[in-house]
């Protein structure tokens, strides 16, 4: 079918809160590159919202998977296990720097991770309240709409969300909140708002995904790490978007050398296939009773065949070498779109989660979220697929492929440049 036909079935069958705006429909994929039902070609910088980090259909995932179906599908790990859950388990304790010995349990979502965090979290300590952050993003369950630092579109047409959630500011310096200032509020919230003797948990984001790439201080997740030692609080890194290699090291927490309680990932785990996990220090991870973590397919074993290639791929390929590569080419091209246009601010990255602000004006850093609309759907014109972010909806975050080739990655900024000169004109300005 082509593109003109698949969209007519989607707006007569799918929901319109779940149907993509997008009108072309993905047919083939390799690395970096998809060709829609029509044959056309674009280059990806989305990878499926930070999952394909090692890139679409890397050989050694594809080989894995198909093996796995020759051998078992589907048994629920709970009824019969099977290998790849507790090898993966395995893994993913000796690589995840959580305090002390580690223990895992398997899920399919990003938000199933962080939602089974919370359940890890009230057993473990007896308490109820967490706290999140402004621009923090945690899913679209109800518990994580809750935990969501943003309202639309998230929570906006679902009535009341669960109580028990508080919130804290993330430190972005750039558009006025200090480190200090967001530890302050945080301390104001647990004084206001959170009794610590109620608070289970704090949970944070380490870089902020949908939130806009922002990353956290290390100084200010060791005084998170202190504030939840203090008061006998867990804390929980949310590296659903930001672990597997997007920042140059496995997990953004790295960076910091804080070791967090629980930590949940997902998204490129698998390059692809649906899983999570969340990780975290044994005596807490064992809290709960017997069968109270888990679902039906939550560890799939062709899931966990994918997320053993992945790790072997992480190893034999350098990816997290790559990914600071990457990192590198996209700041020196940042900082020369600074120069070069007048909307093109705050460039930032760590290893290859990297972006910019579009500003309409750089001295009061005025966020110009229309043209990041804009210039998205241009590059999609162009053969382009580029992503926006940020609580102020312009920010232009990078998620492509770790494994792009050099020449599509040349093509792509390329694209960028092209589109925004259209948009606004290239002019040469001193940066503010």
């Amino acid at each position: 079918m082509n593109n003109a036909q698949l969209n007519e079935l989607k707006q007569r069958y799918v929901a319109s809160g779940a149907a993509s705006p997008a009108t072309q429909f993905a047919d083939r994929a390799e690395n970096a590159e998809i060709w829609d039902a029509d044959g056309n070609r674009f280059i990806d910088f989305a990878g499926g919202i930070g999952v394909l980090n090692i890139g679409h259909r890397h050989p050694k995932v594809v080989e894995a998977v198909k093996a796995q179906l020759d051998k078992v599908m589907h048994t629920c790990q709970t009824v019969m296990p099977y290998e790849g859950y507790v090898k993966v388990a395995e893994k993913l304790s000796q690589v995840t720097p959580v305090r002390g010995h580690a223990k895992v349990m398997l899920a399919n979502s990003g938000a199933e991770a962080l939602e089974n965090a919370v359940k890890v979290a009230r057993a473990a300590t007896g308490k109820n309240n967490v706290i999140c952050f402004d621009g923090g993003y945690h899913g679209r369950t109800f518990m994580t709409m809750a935990m969501n630092g943003k309202v639309a579109p998230y929570q906006t047409d679902f009535g009341s969300m669960p109580g028990n959630v508080f919130r804290a500011p993330y430190p972005v310096p750039y558009h006025g909140v200090s480190e200090d200032e967001a530890l302050r509020g945080l301390k104001m919230a647990l004084k206001t708002d959170a009794n610590p003797r109620d608070t289970a948990a704090v949970v944070i984001e380490p870089v902020l995904g949908e939130g806009g790439f922002y990353a956290a201080s290390s100084s200010f997740l060791k005084a998170i790490r202190d504030i939840c030692d203090e008061h006998g609080m867990l804390m929980i890194v949310d590296e659903v978007q930001s672990g597997f290699g997007r920042t140059g090291k496995l997990f953004a927490i790295e960076y910091s050398g804080v070791e967090p309680d629980i930590m949940t990932m997902a998204k490129s785990m698998a390059d692809g296939m649906p899983i999570s996990a969340v990780v975290g220090t044994d005596k807490h991870m064992d809290a709960s009773g017997g069968n109270s973590l888990g679902g039906t397919y939550t560890g799939s074993p062709v899931s966990c065949a994918a997320t053993l290639a992945v790790l072997d791929v992480f190893e034999e390929e350098n990816i997290l070498e790559k990914s600071q590569a990457l990192g590198d080419k996209l700041s020196k091209r940042f900082a020369q779109w600074q120069q070069h246009f007048e909307c093109v601010d705050n460039p930032r990255n760590m290893g290859a989660m990297a972006a910019f602000e579009l500003v309409s004006s750089k001295a009061d850093h005025t966020p110009d979220a229309e043209l990041a609309g804009a210039l998205c759907k241009k590059a999609r014109e162009k053969g382009l697929i580029l992503l926006s972010c940020g609580m102020y909806g312009n920010t232009i975050r990078f998620l492509m492929p770790v494994t792009i080739q050099d020449d599509v990655l040349e093509e792509g900024l390329g694209i960028i440049e092209d589109a925004l000169t259209e948009l606004v004109g290239k002019k040469t300005t001193a940066t503010a």
